[in-house]
């Protein structure tokens, strides 16, 4: 396995691999990988000769006051998950190899970009949509492998990828849970035991939800976010949004919505944890 640590590197690498008549699977990570980033790698290695995985905390993407300096950081257990896991290249630039000082270019999506997260995290999907350009352009993928569990940032990258014709196939990859039900995250770390008890509200309650939005119909929507927000309140969590929306739009569902998003984002302590269900809706 080779370590890149320079965009140009990464760069000649991807040109020499697409010369060969390879094909190339892209992992975009923010490191401190899990066994979610992990079933991401294996996709990737069943659907391409070269697996890339990304390790890299982009600065762009996180606000003042954010946790950009105490993100969780290990090299070198994400070195020895990607060697497990058969990829072929990590690239883990600083980020001075990823932004000149005086960098004034940047992707935006408007649409889907503007909800959920993005209405908590001002300029937040404009980072991503960044950085996920230039991971393209570096890496060169023909595939590359997002994980369902940050499903608004999946929606923007594939708007992404339509709107500007790259020629990528994005693969959506399934939300990988703990034993106890809690969506993997770099972030539960942060968590102490009791706070990551109280978690667990998360999915119990959109696990609850599920069905009965599914049988009853989006007109049953309010009802049941309410109650999520009870939930959460109740297990001591602080709502930041439960929201349920039409998945192609990030609009509110409508007679013509087919499956609806139901999302959410809460505090325990002081870690911010998001999660989701896709629901189909019973017209």
């Amino acid at each position: 396995m080779r370590i890149f640590r320079q965009a140009q590197e990464l760069q000649q690498f991807a040109l020499e691999t697409r010369r060969a008549g390879k094909s190339i699977a892209l992992v975009p990570t923010m490191g401190f990988l899990h066994a979610g980033h992990a079933s991401l790698i294996d996709i990737a290695r069943g659907r391409a000769d070269v697996v890339i995985v990304s390790i890299f905390v982009n600065p762009t993407q996180f606000g003042p006051g954010e946790d950009l300096d105490k993100y969780p950081r290990d090299f070198e257990h994400d070195r020895l998950v990607c060697e497990e896991h058969g990829a072929d290249v990590i690239f883990a630039p600083e980020p001075g190899a990823m932004y000149a000082p005086d960098a004034s270019t940047w992707v935006e999506e408007t649409v889907l970009s503007r909800p959920l997260c993005g209405a908590r995290r001002p300029g937040h999907f404009r980072g991503v949509a960044t950085v996920v350009t230039k991971l393209f352009h570096l890496a060169l993928p023909d595939v590359a492998v997002f994980g369902r569990k940050d499903a608004q940032q999946l929606l923007v990258i594939k708007r992404m990828v339509r709107d500007l014709n790259f020629p990528i196939e994005i693969v959506a990859a399934p939300l990988v849970r703990g034993a106890d039900g809690l969506a993997l995250s770099s972030r539960n770390r942060y968590l102490s035991e009791e706070e990551h008890q109280r978690a667990l509200v998360l999915s119990r309650s959109l696990r609850a939800a599920k069905p009965a939005l599914e049988e009853a119909g989006i007109s049953a929507a309010p009802a049941i976010i309410a109650a999520i927000r009870h939930e959460i309140e109740a297990a001591g969590g602080h709502v930041d949004y439960v929201e349920a929306l039409d998945v192609d739009t990030l609009a509110e569902p409508t007679e013509t919505t087919r499956e609806v998003l139901l999302a959410l984002a809460a505090y325990f302590g002081s870690t911010r944890l998001i999660d989701n269900e896709l629901v189909q809706v019973k017209k």
